[in-house]
């Protein structure tokens, strides 16, 4: 266990060499280097976790400590990563998917004149994601909440030179700095109840000296504080419009962002804190409003659903699988926008399933695990939340789990019948020029699709077999009030289970019915449903209502009162007023000095009788 600094410490070292010697170096060194670093890491990761699983569960939890960071009368705050068995799952998430990110961005960033800025980006980005889930404490865990912060404002501002990119890079700085107000807060928050920031000293006292809260206490301030902070990293209601922006940046990042590491940031910070939500009722319902408001749009509503129920490993299980798939279908999308020549307007694809195989049938097994569909992962993860949220006794969060298992099924089969099945919509030009995507592309997908079907054989549900992923997890979660329910049969179980399946189904099957056999039918409904059409096109007009009730007022406000009205009216005016003073009274003055000596005679005579004036009025005294 002495070799976990250099898991973070890797990526790091591939960030500072393409950094600062990247523009001289050639671009396949350039992508040994950055590769090499996540894969190498990977490697080490892979073997730490092997020598935790092989000690006793009681034993799997190992601190690094590499030195003393901050030392201040009687706070010390000390460098120290963890290894258990959450934070080893988070890793091999991290620097596994994150590896074939990599590989996948050689072929996808060859033609980019930045391409050693991006995978210096890239690779910084991986290094602050794994000090995050490593940290021991909770101030080296913010250092690497605010390092992936930063990085993803560089990777989504990628193409600096197009204004869209530019605004969406600051758009996520912003609100993830919002979020992160109330997450510093959380932090002074609990430094000042428990005179702690280490896990295990703030977990210990918590499972000691505090019971489950009844009504608003300080675990429940802590707990909120926190989630503030979560609802802006993971995209939550109602910090989440950074979101849908954050396409601007190349498709690598976007399956970096939204699958594998910052999203899911959220969901492991409160995953980690268990033993404060666990005993925070109120925070754990606000955390299922916030599911309830958007499992509908996002797959990390599932993961917050399964915390808000108490299912801790079961949102970890979702997370691990979610990363599969996700980062599958982003890097799915990439080959096809490659083959296409940069085009991605759906309506103008079409028939690309013959050009592009393999891109097709990978895309089709990340569709049917993000759909739910046994035997893939998605079903596995999928249905041991809405089971949780059942049998927890939680059945509005289950029917929205289950409203949106339809839902998700329909929208991503609606993305593979545009792109891959029906008549060819390019033109010409795009027609001649498809292409499969070359080989550092493809086998990725390959990988992430056997890794979407075999994913979730680790947890299998309590009706099929062993949850092994939940009894790996259990030493984490050894502080946490874990939630008890009643028994339920097995039968019960296993027909929520295929209900869910058939809800999906019925999705999969709207989505052909539309999109396949009645093209036609899909822009009638458009126009008939108009105002609803135009609701969902513009993402509910909540950018809109936001711009009309914070940016424009802000804008507005800091242009006519603190530009104009402080720092030109009263700070310049102040500045400028002081100048202008003096060059009145040196315009008064110059004509002291004129060069005419009877000018010079004239004011000497009039000092001279000031002077005896002066002396006389002395002597009258």
């Amino acid at each position: 266990m002495d070799f976990l600094w250099l898991v973070p410490a890797f990526p790091l070292l591939g960030s500072a060499i393409n950094g600062l010697l990247g523009k001289r170096l050639p671009k396949p060194v350039i992508s040994l280097v950055a590769c090499g670093s996540v894969g190498v890491s990977f490697l080490v990761a892979a073997g730490l976790v092997l020598s935790l699983i092989q000690r006793a569960p009681e034993e799997r939890h190992v601190v690094q400590t590499l030195f003393t960071w901050i030392a201040a009368g009687d706070f010390v705050a000390t460098a120290e990563f963890l290894l258990d068995p959450l934070s080893a799952v988070m890793i091999l998430v991290v620097t596994g998917v994150g590896f074939l990110i990599h590989v996948y961005s050689i072929g996808y960033m060859h033609a980019e004149d930045g391409y050693y800025r991006f995978f210096s980006y890239l690779n910084l980005f991986m290094f602050s994601m794994l000090v995050l889930v490593l940290a021991s404490n909770f101030l080296l865990m913010f250092v690497g909440w605010e390092g992936v912060g930063l990085c993803s404002y560089l990777l989504i501002g990628y193409y600096f030179d197009r204004k869209s990119a530019g605004d969406a890079g600051k758009k996520a700085f912003i609100v993830n700095r919002i979020g992160d107000v109330g997450f510093i807060l959380g932090i002074l928050l609990i430094f000042a109840t428990f005179g702690s920031m280490e896990f295990d000293g703030v977990f210990r006292q918590i499972s000691q000296r505090f019971p489950a809260e009844t009504d608003l206490g300080i675990l429940t301030g802590i707990a909120l504080l926190l989630f503030v902070g979560a609802t802006g990293k993971s995209a939550q209601i109602p910090l989440y419009v950074w979101l849908p922006d954050a396409m601007e940046g190349p498709t690598p990042v976007s399956a970096l962002i939204h699958a594998a590491t910052m999203v899911t940031a959220g969901v492991y910070m409160v995953v980690r804190c268990s033993p404060i939500y666990s005993r925070a009722p109120f925070a754990l319902e606000v955390v299922a409003i916030v599911v309830l408001a958007y499992s509908t749009v996002s797959q990390l509503g599932y993961m917050f659903a399964a915390a808000g129920v108490g299912a801790y490993s079961a949102g970890i299980f979702h997370l691990m699988t979610h990363a599969f798939f996700k980062a599958l279908l982003f890097l799915g999308a990439g080959s096809v926008i490659h083959a296409m020549g940069g085009e991605q307007n759906l309506l103008k694809m079409g028939g690309l399933r013959k050009h592009t195989p393999i891109t097709f049938l990978t895309m089709v097994v990340a569709a049917l695990a993000i759909s739910g569909i046994p035997p893939l992962a998605g079903f596995f993860s999928k249905d041991e939340i809405l089971w949780s949220a059942w049998a927890h006794g939680h059945p509005a969060i289950w029917g929205v789990g289950l409203v949106t298992a339809g839902l998700t099924a329909f929208y991503m089969f609606r993305l593979v019948f545009l792109t891959f099945s029906g008549e060819e919509r390019m033109d010409e030009h795009t027609r001649r020029h498809l292409h499969e995507s070359p080989a550092s592309m493809t086998v990725p997908l390959v990988i992430l699709a056997v890794l979407s079907v075999m994913g979730g054989w680790v947890g299998l549900p309590a009706w099929m077999g062993v949850n092994r992923f939940a009894a790996f997890l259990e030493p984490s979660l050894r502080f946490t009030a874990l939630s008890e329910h009643e028994p339920a049969s097995h039968a019960l179980e296993a027909g929520l289970a295929v209900l869910s399946v058939a809800v999906a189904a019925f999705g999969i099957g709207a989505a052909y019915n539309l999109y396949v056999v009645r093209r036609e039918s899909a822009q009638a409904l458009a126009r008939r449903f108009a105002g609803l059409h135009a609701l969902l096109s513009h993402k509910y007009y909540v950018d809109e209502i936001y711009d009309a009730l914070f940016v424009n007022p802000a804008v507005t406000g800091s242009r006519e009162v603190l530009w104009k009205g402080l720092d030109v009216g009263i700070i310049d005016g102040s500045v400028n007023g002081v100048g202008r003073t003096i060059q009145g009274s040196a315009d008064l003055l110059k004509h002291l000095q004129n060069g005419l000596v009877r000018s010079y005679a004239s004011w000497i005579l009039a000092g001279t009788i000031a002077v005896l004036f002066y002396i006389y009025s002395l002597i009258r005294r």
